[in-house]
């Protein structure tokens, strides 16, 4: 009997730990592929290649991501291939299961829960005796009195997980290692109740042995994993295991980076300081749900947080310099309206994450908010991603405008692509960083930008367009337009491996003035510094690699302590690609101070 797992990942980087694991369990009874195609990809296309697999069981994992795009491919599949068992998984079918069953007569079979011990049970059945009944955690169908009936098995016990092969060790995979993000587990439960989230159904937690982990990693990283992503719910429940694992990364990581989610406010001191001692820059990555900092919110979905500790958390592991850290917040949760909503996000963005990832209530099947919608007047999506569309106090235009915000901080903030200008629009400029990007997220839609492509030059130009009529208005009183230009000219520079061709702006420097400062700086490098003299840059090179720009303020003294003093100048020299063969080179950045009686460090 010829099986075929399959599923539609959200991107192609992505790699499947579900099927991997059903194949690992049974790959010893049955001849089993694994089949992994995108959300992007046709339809056509991915019903022909599982028909060329010539399959006799098929099974899909499901999730909100996928489903809509996974049941038009197996609707595909009954009809070009009438005798074939099709095989439903996953979260997104684990709940509701009778109205999966009911809504696609196609489907065969679901598999409810843990999949590993139910799927080989039920294969052995479909190639044996069909007694479906047997199977624990499996919806199946049954002719009685001419009649076509769904039947859902009571569930089956919690597997033991050191039991589990691994499914880690496929050959198959290892030349997809180094470019695709690898997903690993080290236990499954959760040991909170957040009434948003799967994750609060199952009560416990249950942890794979800690040498069997190791041994694991240490094949990804041997066969070139450069990514490993940790799918546990909350990573650092117990301090001693989550000391032993980041020791035992630190000690053997060989350049890959490993992400976590995090629950930052029981993070325990002393694993904090040992973070910041011995973790190499770069390799750990730390995905931290807020969601809310609105008590009474938190109280309502049954979320247990201390800010303050979450604070000390999140502030100590950023002034390590050692780990990129990644917020999420939820828009539309009970109890929190647009105001509420935008001393969250105020609270959260003074954290200065790498990355602050804005949400919105997705209703998900089994979940307590969903059973207790109406309670506080939900509407939502009805098909996948249950997305909601508004609520007793969060009505469908407050969605409409954070969605706004989304759109702006996605492009600017999270892709770090002008952080200096943003840091002064935010601090110094706006009344809150809600309300900046809100404001350009208004002003972005109303001229239809959300609809089109962008590049680098446009988002700065379109930044600038609005600042120009920003500065006309009472939305910007502190803004000066002098200052929000030399920062942004800076982080442009900034964004580029090689000198840029052309600039946004409407004048650069004149030539005369250009060629006057390179004749300077070919004759005195060493007023620049020690370091750009020792580059020896004549008058041929140094044009080649140096783009030169006047800034009205002293750009080192609001680097170094964010005061700003227009009366003083800075010539700004960025040099690009001095450094032969390197990919992707940084820029090397220099400035010279320039006074009222001339140029100084």
């Amino acid at each position: 009997m010829r099986v075929v797992l399959s599923t539609l990942n959200a991107k192609f980087i992505h790699m499947s730990l579900a099927l991997r694991c059903l194949k690992a369990y049974s790959e010893h009874q049955f001849d089993i592929e694994i089949a992994e195609y995108t959300i992007k990809d046709p339809a056509m296309n991915i019903a022909s290649d599982l028909f060329s697999r010539n399959p006799d069981v098929i099974g899909f994992s499901c999730y909100i991501w996928n489903i809509e795009e996974t049941i038009t491919v197996v609707n595909m599949l009954r009809k070009i291939k009438p005798d074939l068992k099709i095989v439903l998984g996953g979260p997104e079918v684990s709940y509701d299961t009778e109205y999966w069953m009911e809504r696609l007569p196609e489907v065969d079979f679901i598999v409810v829960g843990e999949g590993e011990e139910t799927f080989h049970h039920l294969l052995s059945e479909i190639e044996g005796d069909g007694k479906y009944h047997m199977v624990f955690g499996v919806a199946y169908r049954k002719e009685r009195e001419g009649r076509r009936e769904t039947l859902v098995n009571p569930p089956r016990p919690k597997l033991n997980l050191n039991e589990l092969p691994s499914p880690h060790r496929f050959k198959e995979d290892i030349p997809q290692l180094g470019s695709r993000v690898v997903y690993f587990e080290t236990s499954r439960g959760c040991p909170f109740s957040c009434q948003f989230c799967l994750s609060s159904i199952e009560v416990g937690v249950r942890y794979y042995d800690m040498e069997r982990t190791k041994s694991d990693i240490l094949y990804l990283i041997a066969n070139g994993a450069k990514l490993i992503k940790f799918v546990d719910r909350t990573f650092n429940i117990k301090r001693d295991y989550a000391l032993e694992i980041f020791q035992f990364l630190i000690d053997n990581h060989q350049g890959c980076v490993f992400q976590f989610e995090i629950t930052a406010d029981i993070m325990r001191p002393e694993v904090l300081d040992y973070l910041a001692e011995h973790a190499p820059p770069g390799i750990f990555r730390f995905e931290i749900g807020v969601q809310s900092t609105n008590d009474p919110t938190n109280l309502a979905v049954q979320r247990r947080q201390n800010w303050n500790k979450l604070v000390r958390t999140v502030t100590k592991v950023k002034d390590s310099g050692k780990i990129d850290q990644h917020l999420d917040l939820i828009a539309g949760l009970p109890l929190e309206n647009y105001d509420t909503f935008r001393g969250t996000f105020n609270d959260v963005f003074a954290l200065r994450p790498e990355e602050l990832q804005l949400g919105f209530l997705k209703m998900l099947r089994g979940t307590g908010l969903r059973r207790d919608a109406d309670k506080w007047g939900y509407i939502y999506m009805d098909r996948a991603p249950y997305e909601m569309l508004g609520n007793d106090l969060m009505p469908f235009s407050d969605i409409v405008r954070i969605k706004r915000v989304e759109d702006v901080l996605e492009k600017y903030w999270n892709a770090h692509r002008m952080d200096h200008t943003l840091l002064y629009l935010v601090d110094a400029v706006f009344p809150s960083p809600f309300d900046f990007f809100q404001r350009f997220g208004d002003y972005w839609e109303a001229r239809g930008w959300q609809k089109i492509g962008h590049q680098l030059e446009d988002l700065f130009s379109r930044l600038w367009a609005y600042l120009l009529e920003a500065s006309e208005g009472s939305d910007a009183p502190g803004l000066d337009l002098e200052v929000a230009l030399g920062l942004m000219q800076y982080d442009f520079y900034l964004n580029h491996h090689y000198k840029p061709r052309k600039i946004w702006w409407d004048k650069g420097m004149d030539k005369a003035e250009w060629m006057s400062w390179m004749k300077k700086l070919v004759d005195s490098p060493e007023e620049v510094s020690r370091e750009f003299a020792e580059l020896g840059l004549g008058e041929r090179e140094l044009p080649k690699h140096a783009v030169l720009e006047k800034l009205p303020f002293d750009l080192g003294l609001y680097l170094e302590t964010g005061v700003l003093e227009k009366s003083r100048h800075t010539l700004l020299i960025m040099l690009y690609a001095v450094e032969q063969g390197t990919k992707k080179p940084k820029p090397r950045t220099y400035y010279l101070t320039l006074t009222p009686e001339g140029a100084s460090l």
